[in-house]
């Protein structure tokens, strides 16, 4: 702060111990092999870069007006129940309301079997012995509750919410509410597992649940004992918070997120976390000296004058995330396209003909095709429904082998997924949590030519839209001279492609047309006015659309 009580610029904030730095030679020294995390923080917007083998794994973006609230905590106000919907919607005090179902509810906790293969965020994935309990049974309009932001507002949707609250830590995740202990599913050997499970057990305080995190495999009672020390506290204070506040009213605010992803994502296999931005790096190295001083080394400040994400090859890759069409490295190709309810990808030989019979070359492309479209997804951020169009195959055990490979590689996402078995159509339906929307729509809009669609009136199409307004002209009588406005190249398409066409038609029905060309109308539009300027685009040109 400076002396009138104002943040020091972000520049001027010095770093709290000195300063590894990288620049872009350093850069270029080696192969990466292991993961490393590469984060550009501009003044507008944070992006952090997970590279795995030295190509873009995972892309989180966020701008400083578009804050994300997964993992923040509300005393939130019923508004509505709904038991035709088994829902609930919730007063945040956010522009719109949350969305809680009744397999959310707190009660639903009472009814699970089994968590000790939860994931490591705490996610609700668990088998029930029991049917998920009535809403109207538990909650009722005006009733104030505290619930838990889980998936972005989408489009025209709300945040959805629970009242499962979790809170994550470096090394285990706290769960109030919960008499239960698990072990991240992502720590496969079973005698760690039993270890780290033991030590959890005995540090578990009544009354509440503990997961532990990937990033605790191999860590002993000192770590997690602090861990779990500090969610307790957490959790008292929200607790205190949520008693006094008056609903609506945030309650805890997640991380930010650099330092939730600095949290969640550096593991000991981490190489790496390079970061062009001082302040943020300073944060981070605060933050890595509370929870995990020994990888306070393993951070640099970046000091190349070309742009980080240029320096590590990263800007390019982040640009092909936007193509519909993607390559395969034998010449094959998927195509992924999004629709309202789900997103369809296709998969194709393309270039790729193989030196053997059509079978093995069909299987081969598939088999890459099923280990390329996990990183697609994961890289972006697509979820909710996916279809995939594999291209068909006669044998069965290549059906099996490329449906065992999609699901090998989805088990290294961090959000849930779960693929099922071929249908008799060829197609993998599959589901991957979705907290947040897609890149694609937080980077791009709809184009106001096509509105989404994406595609607009052919140059053809908008001659027989003229002969049909002409058409209508004529048969109302009134009028012998018209003017008709269209964008300029459907006017330069009409004069210098089809002039000969356009005076058949002033021939036939009798009526001259002054063609203007229009830069403010989009492709399919056209408006039409009469000799005396009186326009009757309505009459004639939306009553064409029709005939």
């Amino acid at each position: 702060m400076d002396g009138a009580g104002r943040p020091a610029p972000r520049s001027s904030r010095p770093a709290r111990r000195a300063i590894r730095s990288v620049s872009r030679a350093g850069i270029r020294e080696g192969t990466c092999v292991k993961p490393k995390i590469i984060i550009n923080a501009d003044s507008y917007e944070t992006r952090i870069a997970f590279l795995e083998d030295g190509e873009l794994a995972e892309l989180l973006v966020e701008r400083s007006e578009q804050r994300r609230h997964v993992g923040d905590i509300y005393k939130g106000r019923i508004n509505a129940v709904l038991p035709g919907m088994q829902a609930a919607f919730v007063d945040l005090g956010l522009p719109k309301t949350g969305f809680l179902h009744a397999s959310d509810l707190a009660e639903s906790l009472n009814d699970l079997e089994d968590i000790s293969d939860l994931d490591e965020n705490g996610d609700r994935a668990r088998r029930r012995r029991a049917p998920i309990p009535k809403i109207e049974d538990h909650l009722k309009k005006g009733q104030d509750i505290l619930v838990q932001i889980t998936k972005e507002s989408i489009g025209t949707k709300g945040p959805r919410v629970t009242q499962q609250v979790s809170l994550p830590g470096r090394f285990c995740v706290l769960m109030p509410g919960v008499e239960h202990v698990g072990v991240s599913r992502r720590i496969e050997d079973r005698s760690e597992r039993q270890r780290i499970k033991a030590i959890i057990t005995d540090l578990k305080p009544k009354g509440v649940g503990l997961i532990a995190r990937t990033a605790g495999e191999g860590k002993g009672d000192p770590e997690f004992a602090a861990d779990v020390k500090h969610l307790v506290k957490l959790w008292q204070k929200i607790d205190r918070k949520a008693t006094s506040a008056r609903a609506p009213a945030l309650v805890h605010r997640e991380l930010e997120m650099t330092a939730g992803l600095i949290r969640d994502l550096f593991t000991d296999d981490v190489e790496e976390v390079v970061i062009d931005d001082q302040e943020s790096f300073a944060e981070i190295q605060v933050y890595l000296k509370s929870v995990s001083p020994e990888l306070r080394d393993r951070v640099s400040l970046y000091s190349g004058q070309e742009p980080i994400f240029d320096a590590f090859g990263i800007e390019q890759q982040i640009e092909k995330t936007f193509e519909r069409k993607v390559w395969l490295k034998k010449g094959g190709y998927i195509c992924i396209d999004h629709a309202e309810a789900l997103v369809a990808i296709d998969v194709n030989t393309g270039r790729f003909t193989g030196k053997k019979n059509q079978e093995e070359t069909i299987f081969r492309t598939n088999m890459e095709a099923a280990k390329e479209i996990p990183r697609q997804l994961r890289l972006r951020d697509i979820g909710g429904i996916i279809v995939i169009d594999f291209i068909d195959m006669e044998v069965e055990a290549n059906k099996r082998s490329v449906l065992d490979e999609l699901r090998k590689e989805l088990r290294k996402d961090r959000a849930r997924t779960k693929a099922f078995a071929v249908s008799d159509l060829g197609l993998v339906e599959m589901t991957r949590q979705r907290e947040r929307s897609s890149l694609l729509h937080y980077y791009t809009e709809d184009c106001p030519h096509c509105g989404g669609l994406g595609k607009v009136a052919s140059l053809e199409t908008m001659l027989v839209k003229l002969e049909r307004v002409m058409r209508r002209i004529s048969a109302m009588g009134a009028e012998k001279r018209i003017t008709v406005r269209v964008s300029p190249e459907v006017a330069l398409f009409f004069v210098e492609q089809e002039g000969r066409r356009f005076a058949e038609l002033e021939k036939r029905f009798k009526l001259q047309v002054d063609l203007k060309d229009d830069p403010q109308l989009k492709r399919g539009e056209m408006r039409v006015f009469t000799a005396k300027k009186a326009e009757i685009t309505k009459q004639v040109v939306e009553a064409s659309l029709r005939t």
